[in-house]
């Protein structure tokens, strides 16, 4: 088992090569290192490990995605078998079906899609196309977020592009650090799935919606698309790579930045402020009711 200071290394080293506000890298370093000649991680356990050095980051940079994870599987820390999480994600999101945990019809012909996790766009492209298919023909439709704790920003750009007529809708950019350059993500001229148009379309937050579940929110927000019903998200807008600094200790961090198409920033550290906000327990009744009252029933 590597010693805490190991770690450390590891982790600072893998911060100073990819966070995506480099200038902030020297603070981040500093302020740890003084926490590691303190004794602040003495005698801590793995996990408490994690912890106390996620919350120093966060500390001295408020970045929600910039943390230590501690992990019950162990990690390659081979670095030519390294994916930097991806195929564990993956992995992830097919057992979970793509992300997709609920879709039903409730009294009104309302339309309900439970979503917990954002898909890749290649690999969750026909399970996100079969629930939009299942929801085609309600009058109004419920996303449900509370729950979404992150995932694949191209599979966010394709939930939205299934609320928009073709392929004209600029959705968001993405400035990478590593390559020092912008993406753009409009809407998808072939979808999975039909398009659902012309019809009301209800957000569901919680203060637990993180990462690519406020991606999807935010977005829809900002193009008018949707009115986001629940609580203010945790705030995290920056995407991430994950590397093992031990068998057991990943350290995350962001690499890239979102940038609003319409507001030209994102929701870090503000999270997703809903329009009608409610606590997340009663946020699918007053959507419920806010769909039948917009379809005069």
């Amino acid at each position: 088992m590597p010693t805490h200071a190991h770690v450390i290394d590891r982790a600072l080293d893998r911060i100073r090569a990819g966070y995506v506000f480099p200038g902030k890298t020297a603070d981040i370093e500093a302020a740890i290192r003084r926490r590691l000649a303190a004794g602040d991680y003495e005698g801590l356990d793995g996990p408490s490990f994690c912890e106390a050095v996620t919350a120093h980051l966060q500390e001295v940079c408020p970045d929600r995605h910039l943390r230590l994870l501690w992990t019950e599987e162990p990690q390659d820390l081979n670095p030519g078998t390294q994916d930097d999480g991806r195929a564990a994600f993956l992995a992830l999101l097919r057992a979970e079906n793509q992300g997709i945990r609920r879709v039903e019809h409730l009294d009104g012909n309302i339309g309900l899609l439970d979503v917990r996790r954002i898909a890749d766009a290649g690999e969750g492209g026909p399970a996100i196309g079969a629930a939009m298919q299942l929801v085609a023909l309600s009058s109004a439709l419920i996303l449900d977020l509370r729950a979404c704790r992150g995932g694949m920003p191209e599979g966010a750009a394709l939930w939205c592009s299934h609320f928009f007529a073709d392929d004209q809708v600029h959705l968001n950019d993405m400035y990478d650090r590593a390559t020092d350059s912008t993406r753009q993500f409009w809407t998808s001229a072939h979808l999975p799935g039909p398009r659902y148009l012309d019809r009301p379309v209800y957000v569901l937050t919680s203060a637990l919606t993180f990462s690519g579940g406020e991606d999807v929110a935010y977005t829809l927000q900002a193009l008018g698309r949707a009115v986001v019903v629940g609580e203010t998200t945790r705030g995290g807008a920056h995407p991430t790579l994950r590397h093992p600094v031990a068998e057991h200790i990943l350290v995350t961090v962001p690499t890239a930045r979102t940038i609003n198409a319409v507001t030209g920033g994102n929701w870090e550290g503000t999270g997703v402020r809903p329009d009608v906000e409610v606590s997340a327990g009663d946020a699918l009744e007053t959507a419920c009711k806010a769909a039948l009252e917009r379809l005069g029933a």
